[in-house]
């Protein structure tokens, strides 16, 4: 299939090209050596639409084709993997359960608030120390006195959780385990009862801050609840599979950054009397890197397509999500050996790169967990 992008898209591009040139990448790395979440940023990112990806206007979103979200989640990542983390959590977890599965009062209620910019993020909560890829396994519970509510358990690598207006929080509802136990539950941050743990000291994507969440007789009203009770797994499974594209669509930006400069250096970096861009070795690890770029990106697109059509796309978003987190790391990784021993200093970014790649290959399912539904897809 040719997914040769629209007018629309390709203005689109560019206007998300220009603003994070200008306000994203020339703080990448002040903001992962400091760890400060580029607010500055985010908070221009509202008006373009960049914080409401997928809401409808009604709500203040800019509700974009899913080809689009793609397009801006690339160019973020392009610009800085932290920022990008960030914003693609926000949008691909922390309002697609709103979105999909919310009430209209919650609708109505929080989403304008974490779109346009002058307000935090969203956020969702779903790992805990005892449950990471084994959502079944969850121990927060949440159980109902009056119309309240109660949550106590803890969870760990909660993205936003720091700089979040509320955290969607996977809970036990039914102690009897099972398929329909679990329910997804909106708890704002300022509610008594919830601590959120200072940022995770990472080895990359340092302004993107990760905590762990403890919930100690949290009390939220009934209503909070997220769609029907009970269905909080099959909810959590379909933002993932929205929230793989976005990782991949981070990936697929930092590889273009690191091939880029990959690129650059070897035309100006001369050795034995000539470019090193000469040498057939370096020719190879770019040819490549291109190569894999270009297949990455229409394997996102091709799965951004079928869930803008309504079609199933578990696999799909899957296989994209593996290969380009891959492929990121490959060729983020040739990138520092194009460079040599300048690849492996601070003072070029392809080691910031590199570092922030590492992280794609495991969150929102490992490649191991990608291989399991691909499998799971390929043998039904």
């Amino acid at each position: 299939m040719d997914f040769a992008l629209t007018e629309e898209q390709r203005l689109w591009q560019k206007t998300v090209h220009d603003f994070v040139a200008a306000e994203v990448q020339p703080r990448a790395q002040e903001t992962d050596e400091t760890g400060e979440f580029n607010w500055p940023a985010i908070r221009k990112m509202g008006p373009l639409g960049l914080l409401g990806l997928n809401i409808p206007e009604q709500y203040g979103g800019a509700e974009v084709d899913a080809i689009s979200a793609v397009i801006a989640i690339e160019e973020l990542g392009w610009a800085c993997g932290s920022t990008a983390l960030a914003v693609a959590a926000h949008n691909g977890l922390g309002t697609t359960p709103l979105v999909l599965f919310g009430s209209e009062e919650l609708k109505q209620r929080w989403l304008p608030r974490v779109s346009d910019g002058k307000g935090r993020l969203g956020a969702l909560a779903l790992t805990e120390p005892g449950a990471g890829s084994d959502l079944q396994g969850i121990q927060t519970r949440a159980v109902r006195d009056g119309n309240e509510w109660v949550l106590n358990g803890a969870k760990m690598w909660c993205t936003n959780a720091l700089i979040a207006e509320y955290i969607i929080t996977l809970a036990r509802t039914d102690p009897a385990g099972g398929s329909r136990s679990l329910s997804m539950i909106l708890v704002p941050t300022d509610t008594p009862g919830l601590k959120i743990g200072p940022p995770e000291k990472k080895m990359g994507l340092k302004g993107s801050p990760t905590s762990a969440v403890t919930y100690d007789n949290v009390r939220v009203p009934l209503e909070n609840l997220i769609g029907e009770e009970g269905r909080g797994l099959q909810q959590t499974l379909a933002t993932l599979d929205g929230g793989r594209i976005s990782i991949g669509a981070i990936s697929l930006g930092l590889a273009r950054a690191a091939f880029e400069s990959a690129t650059a250096y070897a035309r100006e970096r001369h050795a034995f009397g000539a470019p090193i861009a000469s040498f057939q070795a370096i020719q190879w690890m770019l040819a490549d890197a291109a190569t894999e770029i270009t297949a990455a990106r229409q394997l996102l697109y091709y799965a951004a397509w079928r869930k803008q059509q309504g079609l199933p796309y578990t696999q799909e978003a899957a296989m994209a999500k593996l290969f380009a987190s891959e492929m990121g790391e490959r060729v983020c990784r040739n990138a520092i050996q194009i460079f040599g021993g300048y690849g492996y200093s601070r003072a070029y970014p392809v080691e910031r790169l590199y570092r922030d790649a590492r992280l794609m290959t495991i969150g929102e399912g490992t490649s191991e967990i990608q291989r399991m539904v691909i499998a799971r897809g390929v043998l039904a």
